[in-house]
């Protein structure tokens, strides 16, 4: 998709020497650049589930280290009790 931008004099002068260092065009020195720039700030700005819920891991417990051994013991005990 055919894109048009307009730069100032610095920032073309600064596009012209990298293409010519990196041996390549100016059109693929801007594609990776604007591909590593959108990719950076959608990293940035997406919410993981592990952040979104960071702060209840690891803080609630019941005090019990055997649940996982008797979890179901356990839970049959308990609705025991609430019939």
């Amino acid at each position: 998709m055919p894109v048009s931008v307009r730069l100032d004099k610095d920032t073309e002068e600064l596009l012209d020497k990298a293409a010519k260092i990196a041996a390549v065009p100016k059109s693929k020195i801007m594609k990776d650049s604007l591909k590593e720039y959108c990719l950076n700030i959608i990293k940035s700005k997406t919410v993981s589930p592990y952040e979104l819920s960071r702060d209840l891991i690891g803080k609630q417990g019941s005090g019990r280290g055997d649940l996982s051994m008797r979890g179901e013991e356990i839970l049959r005990a308990a609705f025991k009790k609430k019939s």
